[in-house]
C-alpha cells in the first residue's frame, strides 16, 4: 500500500498558482480511507455543492459577471465574495480549485481533492486546503475554521460508505415535513384528475410523494428520463404522467437553451416559442444555434403553488455540471504539462476554450498511444484507455485545454421526443416554433399512408361520400398511432405523415394499420399503402402547429410509388434499426429499390407485405 503523499509531494504535482506561490500561507492535508472504489467514490466528490452541503458549509450564491463567475457567502455571518477561477480536473483522478477573494477572511484560497485507488474496494482521498490570510483576525478565524472542517469530512465519509453499502440515497435531506393546507388540497385535486386520466396510480403516487418530500436538489430541474432509470419504470409512461401533470398545474415545462460546450444551461422558456434561432454562453465564449439535435432539452419544475423550491448552492461543483469534460487544464504560454487520463472506449472531443474548432481521439481496448496536443494545432488520434497526453500550449496567451465525451448524455428529454408523442401534441395544441427557428430534432421515423384508389373513390362515390370515408379512416388511424408511442403531424387531402422516435414503433404501427385495414374488411373499402424511412429531421412553423422538414421526410414519401394496398415500403435506415430486422423475422419482405433522378445513386428498399403471414 502507498504511504500518503506529503505536502511536498501533492504540491510537486499540483503547484499553486505561481502569482501566489510565494505569499505567506496557511496549509492542512488530511488523508481519508474510505472502503469504496474510486468509481464509487468520484461522484460524489465531483459533487462538490451536495457534499459542502453535508459538511456543513454555508450556501453560496454565484453570478456571472463579465464572462467571470463570482461568488458570495456568509459563513460565521461574515460576507465573503470571490471570483471563481475555472477548476482543472482528471475524472477521477483530481480536482484542483482555486477563489480569489475580494472581500472575507482570504485573499486566496487553493483546494486540491486526490483519489488513490488502494484497493478494489478501498480509495484514499487527499485533501488539501492552503489559504492566504487577508489579515490576523483572518487568520484567526481561518486557524480555528479549517482543523474543525477535518471533523466533519471524518463524519461524512463514514456516512457515505454506509449509506451505499445500504443502498441508500447519499447527501440526501428530506424536503418539508408538511406542505401548506392549500398545496396539499392541490395536491389531492391534482391526483384525482391524474388517476382519471387514467395514467398509471403507482408513478401518479410515487411523483407526488417525491414532490412532496424529495429534496430540493434533485428536485429543482427534474429530467424525465433520469428519474425514470433511478426509479426503474417505464420512461413513457412517467413522461405521460409528468405531461398530465404539467397540464394541471403540479409542474411547469422548461424549454432549456444548452451550451454545446459546458453543457449548462443559457436561456429558459415556457414553452417552443420562446425558443431562440442562436444562443450564446458568456463563460464558454461561444455562440450557437438551434441546428443540432442537442441544442435544446425539456426539463420540468415543482409548480411554486405546491411547493417553492430554490436553486441553493453549496459549491460550483464544476466537474459533476461538467461530467461530460473528464480533463480541463489551464496552462500557461510556452508550458507543457503530461497527464494520463484513465478513459473509456469511445470517441473524445479536443478543444480549446472559446474557440470552436476541435480534435478528436478515438479510445480503443488494447491501444498504445502517446498524444501530443499543441495548442497551435489539431489532434486526431486513435490512442488505449490510459494515454499519455501532452498538452502543450505554443501561443503567447494563457490556455485551457478541455477534453470531453463526444456523446451527449442520452438522460435528456429532446425537443423530437414530445414532438413526435401524440399525446404532447393534444395536451399542448397551442404550443408552436417562432418563423425563425428551424429547430433539430435528431432522428425521427417518418410515415406516409395513402388510399390506394383514391381517385376511383372520389369518381364513384362523390365528394361528400369519399369526404366521410376518408375522415372516417383518420379516425381510426389516429388511435393506432398514438398506441405506439407515434404523433399525427399532419393530414395532406387523404394521407398522413405521422412521426416516431422509435423505428420499431413505427413497423409496430404500420402492422396494426394494414390489419384494420385488410383486404377481408367489407364495412370499408378503404386499402393502405405504407411507406417508412428514418433519419434527421428539423421542426419548423406551419401555420399554428409544428411541422417535420428535410430529406429525411421526403424520401419517405416518395417511397409510397413503391408499395400498393397491404404493403409497406421501409429503407434500408429503418431495416436496420435496433430490433427491426428480429421482430420481422418470417414476414415476407422482397428487395427493391427507388430511383430518381435527383439522387446520385438507387435507394435500397424493404418491401414488406403486412397482409401474407
Amino acid at each position: 500500500m502507498s504511504a500518503p503523499l506529503t505536502v511536498e509531494q501533492l504540491l510537486a504535482a499540483h503547484p499553486w498558482p505561481v502569482e501566489y506561490a510565494t505569499q505567506p500561507r496557511l496549509e492542512w492535508l488530511w488523508h481519508f480511507e474510505v472502503p469504496l472504489s474510486v468509481e464509487q467514490l468520484w461522484p460524489l466528490i465531483a459533487d462538490s455543492s451536495r457534499l459542502n452541503r453535508a459538511l456543513g458549509v454555508a450556501e453560496m450564491k454565484f453570478e456571472e459577471r463579465a464572462g467571470r463567475r463570482w461568488g458570495t457567502s456568509r459563513p460565521g455571518g461574515v460576507h465573503h465574495e470571490w471570483v471563481e477561477v475555472p477548476w482543472n480536473w482528471v475524472a477521477g483522478e483530481w480536482i484542483e480549485s482555486v477563489r480569489l477573494y475580494e472581500k472575507g477572511f482570504s485573499k486566496v484560497v487553493f483546494g486540491v481533492f486526490v483519489l488513490t485507488p488502494l484497493e478494489v474496494s478501498k480509495t484514499r482521498v487527499s485533501v488539501y486546503f492552503g489559504a492566504v490570510p487577508r489579515h490576523f483576525v483572518g487568520k484567526l478565524a481561518l486557524s480555528y475554521g479549517f482543523p474543525a472542517l477535518q471533523k466533519d469530512f471524518t463524519r461524512v465519509f463514514a456516512e457515505v460508505a454506509s449509506q451505499l453499502n445500504a443502498l441508500q440515497p447519499v447527501f440526501q435531506l428530506p424536503g418539508p415535513e408538511v406542505l401548506s393546507a392549500e398545496a396539499e388540497a392541490r395536491l389531492v385535486a391534482i391526483r384525482s384528475k391524474l388517476v382519471a386520466a387514467q395514467l398509471d396510480v403507482k408513478l401518479v403516487d410515487q411523483l407526488i410523494s417525491w414532490i412532496r418530500s424529495g429534496d430540493e436538489a434533485d428536485l429543482f430541474r427534474i429530467q424525465i428520463r433520469e428519474r425514470a432509470r433511478a426509479w426503474g419504470v417505464d420512461e413513457y409512461e412517467l413522461l405521460r404522467v409528468a405531461l398530465h401533470a404539467t397540464r394541471e398545474g403540479l409542474l411547469r415545462i422548461s424549454w432549456d437553451l444548452i451550451c454545446p460546450h459546458c453543457r449548462g444551461v443559457t436561456s429558459e422558456a415556457k414553452g417552443p416559442d420562446g425558443l431562440t434561432a442562436k444562443g450564446a454562453c458568456d463563460v464558454c465564449e461561444v455562440t450557437f444555434g438551434t441546428d443540432t439535435a442537442e441544442s435544446v432539452e425539456i426539463t420540468f419544475h415543482v409548480h411554486p403553488s405546491i411547493r417553492e423550491v430554490a436553486h441553493r448552492t453549496f459549491c460550483s461543483a464544476e466537474p459533476a455540471t461538467k461530467d461530460h469534460i473528464r480533463v480541463q487544464r489551464d496552462v500557461k504560454p510556452t508550458q507543457q504539462v503530461v497527464l494520463s487520463p484513465k478513459l473509456a472506449p469511445g470517441t473524445y472531443r479536443l478543444r480549446l476554450h472559446g474557440r470552436e474548432t476541435y480534435g478528436f481521439l478515438d479510445v480503443r481496448e488494447g491501444r498504445n498511444g502517446e498524444v501530443q496536443w499543441p495548442a497551435s494545432g489539431l489532434v486526431r488520434q486513435e490512442v488505449g484507455t490510459h494515454p499519455k497526453l501532452e498538452l502543450i500550449n505554443d501561443t503567447d496567451a494563457p490556455q485551457r485545454f478541455v477534453l470531453e465525451a463526444a456523446r451527449w448524455s442520452d438522460h435528456a428529454l429532446r425537443p423530437g421526443q414530445l414532438f413526435s408523442l401524440q399525446e404532447y401534441r393534444d395536451l399542448f395544441s397551442e404550443d408552436y416554433l417562432a418563423s425563425d427557428v428551424q429547430l433539430a430534432i435528431g432522428e425521427q421515423t417518418i410515415l406516409f399512408t395513402d388510399i390506394v384508389g383514391s381517385t376511383a373513390m372520389y369518381a364513384a362515390r362523390g365528394d361528400p361520400a369519399a369526404f366521410m370515408e376518408v375522415k372516417r379512416h383518420f379516425e381510426e388511424i389516429f388511435p393506432l398511432v398514438a398506441k405506439h408511442r407515434g404523433a399525427v403531424v399532419k393530414t395532406i387531402g387523404d394521407a398522413i405523415m405521422a412521426a416516431f422516435s422509435d423505428p420499431l414503433d413505427a413497423v409496430k404501427a404500420c402492422d396494426d394499420i394494414h390489419a384494420r385495414f385488410h383486404h377481408s374488411r367489407t364495412d370499408s373499402a378503404t386499402r393502405l399503402r405504407i411507406s417508412l424511412n428514418t433519419g434527421p429531421c428539423i421542426a419548423v412553423k406551419l401555420n399554428t402547429g409544428v411541422d417535420y422538414f428535410g430529406q429525411t421526410v421526403n424520401l419517405s414519401a416518395k417511397l409510397q410509388s413503391l408499395a400498393e394496398a397491404g404493403e409497406v415500403a421501409l429503407s434500408a435506415s429503418v431495416w436496420n434499426a435496433r430490433g427491426v430486422q428480429a421482430w420481422l423475422a418470417g414476414r415476407k419482405l422482397e428487395d427493391v429499390e427507388y430511383a430518381s433522378k435527383a439522387l446520385a445513386a438507387p435507394v435500397p428498399v424493404k418491401r414488406w407485405s403486412c397482409w401474407v403471414r
